[in-house]
């Protein structure tokens, strides 16, 4: 396999990752560093491996612009444990969350929260089939709430807020699907986590950064890994860490910020949703994208065809052409292109160029 026979891979997670990132891997598999093993061979209290985890800890911090008062958290499990794991290191007895339930992530963090806390449905999309996500207005911030939480992006329903809530409570940001491809506002958040395989690297670890104000607030007797003091005061290394996922994680940080930083790739982000919208919108109807315009994903975009028949042949087509991973969910169907971090212009052009082609013959 060389770089010019890899397929064009819109991928909703595990993420498409840079080449350059790959080749390194590739080459330091067996000999990392001179150590004559592999980095996950080693012990994670080797100083080689320390190395590698104190740096993706470091680049994490400084690519986001992460204030000093937040502690950067690397916890393994992916997204999904932090639906749990988040009400029960931010919520003491008696205290409550509100939880936007824009889509299937926003609903099954709501869903877990419940089982180990006291915690509310602020705004529910479900009327609208979650094709778009609500205004400040629209969202029910009571009184006693200690925090809202929300979806910043949903994967399955190619939506994200455009803005983050004015809420006069602190938020809990879900950005799995959508981290270090945008701005981050610390003074608005006590909480921002992630799963790494949508935009930073494979899967089985979660980014959590929390203010360190709220570490061991919330009375619990937790189970020692549950409980983000333990991660904080050990560095993230209280037990062995996702080593790989950190590893590769490091060296796509360490090429973001070769190759610009976080304000680059929000403005890549952009420019490639808006050459797949503008194929969309200009094809006269005949690509539809089901979601409101002012509530489109930059990272997940999805849209339809005429009919199921011949969104069955496009992804076919468009597969023998070289782009895989275009099938729509199947909980809504269509077409879902996921253009991440490290998916080049170009693989969207080629996407864009076959759209026109396919409506040209089919249309």
């Amino acid at each position: 396999m060389t770089t010019s026979t890899r397929v064009h891979n819109f991928c909703a997670g595990p993420c498409t990752l840079p080449v350059p990132v790959l080749e390194e891997v590739r080459d330091e598999f067996l000999d990392f560093d001179g150590t004559g093993m592999s980095i996950i061979e080693a012990s994670h209290r080797a100083a080689a491996y320390d190395a590698v985890h104190m740096e993706a800890l470091a680049d994490f911090r400084s690519l986001a612009a992460i204030p000093d008062d937040f502690t950067v958290l690397f916890i393994g499990g992916g997204a999904s444990l932090q639906f749990a794991q988040v009400p029960m290191n931010l919520l003491a007895e008696g205290q409550t969350a509100g939880y936007l339930n824009t889509g299937a992530w926003g609903r099954k963090a709501l869903g877990d929260a419940m089982k180990v806390a006291s915690v509310y449905e602020a705004w529910s999309g479900a009327d609208g089939s979650f094709m778009r996500m609500p205004t400040t207005d629209e969202i029910e911030v009571r009184s006693d709430a200690r925090y809202l939480h929300v979806t910043t992006n949903e994967t399955i329903g190619g939506i994200r807020l455009p803005e983050l809530p004015a809420a006069d409570i602190p938020l809990v940001s879900d950005m799995s699907s959508d981290f270090l491809s945008r701005g981050i506002d610390w003074d608005v958040h006590d909480l921002v986590y992630g799963g790494a395989q949508k935009n930073l690297g494979p899967a089985g670890l979660a980014i959590v950064v929390v203010r360190r104000d709220r570490l061991s607030t919330h009375g619990r007797n937790l189970a020692s890994y549950l409980d983000y003091a333990t991660h904080d005061a050990n560095d993230s290394m209280a037990n062995t860490p996702p080593m790989f996922a950190i590893y590769v994680m490091g060296k796509v940080l360490r090429w973001m910020k070769a190759e610009g930083g976080l304000g680059e790739f929000e403005r890549r982000a952009a420019e490639r949703a808006s050459l797949v919208y503008g194929a969309i919108d200009g094809s006269d109807g005949w690509y539809t994208s089901p979601v409101d315009e002012a509530s489109r994903s930059h990272m997940n975009i999805v849209f339809r065809l005429p009919d199921e028949d011949l969104e069955k042949r496009f992804v076919a087509e468009a597969a023998d052409a070289g782009m895989v991973n275009l099938k729509g969910h199947r909980s809504v169907g269509g077409i879902r292109a996921s253009v991440y971090n490290a998916m080049p212009v170009a693989s969207v052009e080629v996407l864009v160029d076959f759209m026109g082609s396919f409506r040209a013959a089919n249309g």
